[in-house]
């Protein structure tokens, strides 16, 4: 039979059209026709509020958006920042909000923005004022001068990844020739795993789940996070920046005993080697009957463990990157020696150290939250 021969033709398939119409009518309620099945469009994701005591974007919403995108910038010498600042809090509330064309019709859905100055721009301001000390230098840096330091950070996140360059162009254009942009980064994180009761982390691209160690609760946060004081940055919290690059293939090619080593932690779990589950504080001196150490002295947990350090709870909002395959680490902290001590510690011998080499770090002081009545800026910026 030829191809021709097997389709109905147009009046056949007119009759049976017909056919199975007359039968629909004639059986009325009892046999209606099925209507075709739709899939429901997906809910957008709640909106958070850009306002408030503390910026969106570091502890809401929880978990973190799946994507963002990082823009480090400069300003100009005779810029007055206090007025930028304004105008940046106000675009924010617009965009955030939904009521700003420049999203050109697409839902902000959960949307934030968190915007922090540099540390030449504190100490502009006040040089004793938390975040005006600028990061040392580290070994396993290649960072070419552009990528070091920075005066503003913009910290876009999203469920949509369509927004974060249309809302990035937005904030520059309302910047305008007043900042110069000096580098910029995108991310995402992969699907969140459940560590603890109401806590959860993603997986980084070595397939460890990353950032279970922090603060988590309410009080922690009020402890480790946010700045009680001075005045001016009451409510911010000083944020590390820094890009670095993974060497998966040679990461990959050990054993997974021997990547599990490495961190300290087991890869399809995250529990510690010393036992326990993935909310369990590693065993540090926990030891094998021949006299080993179940954690190993070179391990990321031991080596970056805040009790062994001495400082606080750091929280790490990282995301993974691509061309070349990396991390962009993000920490949250109301002290910065809680992340220069950790890493002049890792520094010495954290076996994790040897597959990251850090191509831009900065640091920045976020500024504390904003409202209609308290501009972004207001207060350390006149």
């Amino acid at each position: 039979m030829s191809r021709a021969d097997s389709r109905p033709s147009r009046r056949a398939f007119i009759g049976a059209t017909g056919a199975v119409a007359a039968t629909g009518l004639t059986a009325g309620c009892e046999s209606p026709a099925p209507k075709p099945s739709r899939h429901p469009s997906p809910a957008s994701p709640a909106q958070v509020s850009p306002t408030g005591r503390y910026q969106a974007g570091i502890t809401l919403p929880q978990p973190a958006q799946p994507n963002l995108l990082a823009v480090v910038a400069d300003l100009g010498d005779a810029v007055a920042v206090g007025p930028l600042l304004a105008e940046l809090g106000r675009a924010v509330h617009t965009l955030t909000t939904g009521t700003d064309p420049r999203l050109l019709g697409l839902p902000p859905g959960d949307l934030t923005v968190t915007i922090g100055v540099g540390p030449r721009l504190v100490r502009r301001a006040d040089p004793s004022l938390p975040g005006a000390a600028d990061l040392p230098r580290f070994s396993r840096e290649q960072i070419a001068p552009q990528a070091r330091g920075g005066d503003l950070l913009i910290q876009i996140c999203a469920s949509d990844p369509l927004l974060l360059p249309v809302v990035a162009a937005a904030l520059l254009e309302q910047a305008g020739h007043r900042i110069r942009e000096r580098w910029r980064q995108s991310g995402r994180r992969g699907p969140n795993i459940p560590v603890d009761k109401d806590i959860s982390a993603p997986r980084n691209l070595l397939g460890f789940i990353d950032g279970i160690v922090g603060p988590h609760t309410a009080a922690e946060h009020q402890r480790h996070l946010w700045l009680a004081g001075p005045a001016p940055v009451v409510g911010g919290t000083i944020a590390v920046v820094r890009r670095m690059e993974l060497d998966l293939p040679r990461f990959t090619a050990l054993s997974v005993a021997d990547q599990e080593a490495v961190f300290g932690r087991r890869r399809a779990t995250g529990a510690p080697l010393s036992g326990g589950t993935a909310a369990w504080d590693p065993n540090l001196g926990a030891k094998t009957p021949d006299g080993r150490y179940l954690v190993p002295a070179d391990a990321h947990v031991r080596r970056a463990n805040p009790t062994v350090v001495g400082v606080g709870l750091m929280l790490r909002r990282s995301y993974s990157t691509d061309e070349p395959a990396g991390l962009l680490f993000i920490s949250f902290q109301n002290d910065i020696r809680t992340f220069t001590n950790t890493l002049a510690r890792m520094d010495d011998s954290d076996a994790l150290l040897r597959f990251t080499t850090t191509t831009a770090s900065a640091t920045f002081l976020i500024l504390p939250g904003f409202d209609q009545q308290h501009p972004l800026g207001a207060k350390m910026f006149h």
